[in-house]
């Protein structure tokens, strides 16, 4: 009879923990269906994951990885105090950080979303304060008729002008391999604009941004380096379609999509602007003289965008090595108020440069197009020898 009481329960328990494993089999393979039917809206995505834990202390996946393999708890901070569970629980669950205010109010207070921003690079003296801002005036404003000076060009301006190819350095023949356009075509600066003070009123539909990005042009074929300069009035597509100021991207997308189509030796695109920004934050004195700082804009809404991540760090290095101060870092830019793309979508090797701000003059905007193409040069060269080689 004990017996036989025995058995039952061992029949029991059999019963029960298959029943267990059943239930779990299929209740995984009904969370599966789940997730592999639902909307995508509603998937979790890599994306998604990687934003729950990207702004997490990074010593919590350390301290993780160091239960796994004692050898990583030898890199663990010795100051640094074993993460609590459930304040990175916490965080997950809500994306609010106790310590970091931006996290609680980025989101409730106009204007101070600008402070949730990342600077993934941050050059000399970039910080929250002086990120660029990319102004949106009326599209009336910046195509009004406004009075501009030029002054009388030094020596120094007019120098890559003079300056011939045929001096030893390799070439890239007949091929423009760079494409320089301005999605903000009249973008100006406040020295050359008598009586305007404002930054959204900077515009002008001769001098502007475009005479920096022919400055450019210019100083690569100076380096050897075929570039051409779209001269696409980008305000005008605007006008004529009835488009306000900040749908620019997508009226200059078409003429770059076009010039890919039409020019096949094209290996880098380079959008010019000017910051909106004010102050000495755009300005650099180096070696005596004052160079228009510029920032590396990426964005960061299309999936392969660490691609142009990869090109805007490497030049940012090599801006720094050869001209300390002169990069302001690369800033990549994503979410509500921000176009997220840029075009970049079109070609891993196209970027965005801020070339200095509303304060800086052109001179000085000259000289820092001459130090870049110095430098991209030096990269391009650097990186054809490599191709030849392999």
């Amino acid at each position: 009879m004990i017996s036989n009481s025995k058995g039952k329960k061992q029949i029991n328990q059999v019963y029960k923990r298959s029943g267990i494993y059943i239930i779990s089999i299929l209740s995984l393979f009904v969370l599966i269906g789940i997730l592999t039917t639902a909307k995508p809206a509603y998937r979790i995505s890599s994306q998604m994951i990687t934003e729950w834990t990207s702004d997490m202390d990074s010593s919590i996946f350390l301290y993780l990885l160091g239960l796994e393999n004692r050898a990583f708890q030898q890199a663990y901070p010795e100051d640094e105090t074993i993460p609590k569970p459930t304040t990175a629980l916490f965080h997950i669950a809500t994306n609010i950080k106790p310590d970091d205010p931006r996290s609680l109010l980025g989101k409730e207070l106009p204007g101070f979303s600008l402070f949730d921003s990342r600077v993934l690079i941050a050059g000399e003296g970039t910080n929250y304060t002086n990120l660029p801002i990319e102004s949106s005036p009326p599209l009336e404003e910046v195509l009004k008729e406004r009075e501009a000076v030029l002054d009388e060009e030094s020596e120094e301006a007019k120098e890559k002008d003079d300056k011939t190819k045929n001096d030893g350095k390799p070439t890239t023949g007949d091929k423009e391999v760079v494409y320089i356009y301005n999605s903000h075509n009249r973008e100006s600066f406040l020295p050359h604009l008598p009586g305007v003070t404002d930054p959204d009123l900077a515009h002008h539909k001769e001098v502007n941004i475009t005479k920096v990005s022919d400055r450019l042009a210019a100083s690569l074929e100076a380096e050897g380096i075929g570039a051409t300069v779209d001269n696409t009035d980008i305000m005008s597509i605007l006008n004529d379609k009835g488009w306000g100021y900040g749908q620019s991207y997508k009226a200059s997308r078409d003429v770059v999509k076009e010039a890919f189509a039409t020019n096949k030796d094209i290996k880098f695109a380079f959008d010019l602007h000017r910051d909106s920004i004010q102050g000495e934050a755009t300005t650099k004195k180096i070696d005596g003289k004052n160079y228009a700082r510029i920032m590396i804009v990426i964005g960061a809404e299309h999936k392969d965008y660490e691609k142009n991540l990869a090109l805007a760090t490497k030049l940012h290095y090599k801006l720094e090595d050869k001209y300390p101060g002169l990069s302001r870092g690369v800033y990549p830019k994503k979410g509500p108020g921000v176009n997220g793309i840029y075009n970049q979508d079109l070609s891993e090797n196209l970027l965005v440069l801020e070339m200095g701000g509303v304060d800086n003059h052109l001179e000085e905007l000259y000289r820092s197009a001459d130090a870049l193409a110095e430098v991209f040069s030096e990269f391009y060269w650097d990186a054809e020898k490599v191709n030849s080689d392999s």
